[in-house]
């Protein structure tokens, strides 16, 4: 019985992907969140404050700010410099607070004060995209209802060559389409450690990558 070819970064994806999935998954079986919560306002505010900054800066900033803030109430009931000054090492804090104070007005107003659990009612809330609402239905709720696509996302699935696109949402579109459903929620957190630990943004460590035969933008 002849040898199965081995497979080259030149075959096509459809079938390196699931050899690409299985190494990776392998080489981070932990993978997982780094955000700190509790509930999923909490949740949800950690991931809006997550743009541009780091997960241990989030979580640095969220230690006491959850404790002044409990409910989505509470961030109506303070003038919104106040909340400002309470985010801003976390960075664009001008836009962020005004995006947690109107998804917590929005929540009030439309879900009785509480996180709504369903992607479609997440998306009307100011500052929630499909990445955030991924994020929180997966973490919050148990829900998963797709692949939240971040920079490291974005870069990883562009480089080995799982999307060409550079719009999220299509990139997510992709994504689903070769991870096999059951992975969608912790293969996310595969491919963003994997993007801070060797496929980083400016200088891809290749020669230490558990896929470098496979992917099509190595440089080693």
């Amino acid at each position: 019985m002849p040898a199965t070819p081995k497979l080259t970064r030149r075959d096509p994806i459809e079938a390196r992907a699931p050899v690409v999935i299985r190494r990776l998954s392998k080489t981070y079986p932990d993978a997982k969140g780094a955000l700190r919560f509790s509930n999923p306002l909490e949740c949800l505010v950690a991931t809006i404050l997550s743009a541009q900054c780091t997960d241990e800066k989030v979580n640095e900033v969220t230690e006491a700010l959850f404790t002044k803030y409990r409910r989505a109430a509470d961030y109506l009931a303070v003038p919104e410099d106040e909340l400002k000054r309470d985010i801003k090492p976390t960075g664009f804090f001008n836009q962020k607070a005004t995006s947690i104070r109107a998804a917590c007005a929005r929540m009030v107003d439309a879900y009785g004060g509480e996180v709504p659990g369903t992607m479609e009612d997440l998306l009307t809330l100011r500052g929630v995209a499909r990445k955030t609402a991924n994020i929180v239905l997966g973490n919050a709720f148990g829900v998963v209802e797709g692949i939240a696509v971040d920079t490291h996302v974005k870069r990883l699935a562009n480089r080995i060559g799982f999307s060409t696109e550079s719009d999220p949402v299509k990139i997510e579109q992709d994504l689903m389409q070769l991870i096999p459903r059951k992975r969608w929620f912790g293969f996310t957190y595969v491919l963003i450690d994997h993007g801070r630990a060797i496929c980083q943004a400016k200088k891809p460590r290749c020669a230490e990558c558990p896929i470098e035969d496979l992917c099509p933008s190595s440089q080693a």
